[in-house]
């Protein structure tokens, strides 16, 4: 008879994938359970995925395209808008969910030995379910306006993988430091609201004053809303560079997240 020794992670190593795969129904059903409890007694279900975006742009399109007159690159200002909605629902929604899934289960986390990462992990499915419904909506707008990106297209994928590296990256080092740090669970939420506004999601890079340019293009969320953008307006085509820093710094943000997950992983079972 076969015996499995638990031990704790080392310092400064990532997880392993065999124990990651080996536990891929626990991420399945972490992630079901997920999208049962957040449409369970609403009386509009799914239709708030698609409500949310929708009354963001519409927002955004009165605040920022007829009260503030910004430009928007030549397309509408409520499907521009929408577009960068999709993006940033996308980032903060599994920043936002995975930053608390291990406190929300803590009660699990302490008696049941399971690779811990796949809690965080998991939130990916409902946030993908919302992203895809979203989407759809944004096909038929694209067809209404009569916008057709071209070949483009193609890479939104490329792009959607790079945000959820980047996004499950600052989300699985957070859900590890909320475990200690329960501060973590009141700066985020307000981090991100900042970030919201910081970012060109409700206006385009244009509009910005060239002495803040700079600032704008150290953010990794600039670069890819560039590339959203042009995959699903057809607008004008990223720099190359902002494409490599894109793959490198969500790469980098995953590989890091890992470890800091790692880190603080030994000590969940004392603190949690």
């Amino acid at each position: 008879m076969s015996k499995i020794v638990i031990t704790p992670p080392k310092r400064f190593s990532l997880p392993k994938i065999s124990e990651l795969w080996e536990g891929r129904d626990v991420f399945w059903r972490f992630g079901v359970r997920d999208i049962k409890l957040r449409y369970r007694q609403t009386a509009l279900g799914v239709v708030w995925v698609v409500l949310q975006p929708l009354l963001s742009a519409g927002v955004f399109s009165v605040v920022f395209g007829l009260v503030a007159d910004l430009p928007s690159d030549g397309v509408p200002y409520f499907i521009f808008s929408f577009a960068g909605m999709l993006c940033w629902n996308l980032f903060s929604n599994v920043v936002n969910r995975s930053t608390g899934s291990l406190v929300g289960n803590q009660a699990l986390i302490s008696k049941v030995f399971f690779p811990r990462m796949l809690v965080p992990l998991s939130t990916v499915m409902s946030v993908l379910l919302d992203f895809v419904v979203a989407l759809g909506l944004f096909v038929v707008m694209m067809f209404v306006y009569g916008i057709n990106p071209g070949w483009p297209v193609l890479l939104l994928p490329i792009w959607v993988v790079l945000v959820l590296l980047l996004a499950v990256g600052i989300g699985t080092a957070c859900s590890a430091l909320m475990v200690k740090y329960r501060d973590v669970g009141y700066i985020l939420p307000f981090l991100v609201s900042i970030l919201l506004y910081a970012s060109p999601i409700a206006y385009s890079l244009s509009a910005v004053p060239p002495a803040l340019l700079p600032l704008y293009n150290l953010n990794p969320l600039t670069w890819i809303l560039q590339e959203f953008r042009w995959s699903l307006l057809g607008q004008d085509a990223p720099a190359l560079w902002q494409v490599v820093a894109s793959i490198g710094v969500a790469g980098v943000a995953f590989v890091g997240g890992a470890l800091i997950f790692q880190q603080f992983e030994r000590g969940f079972a004392d603190v949690i």
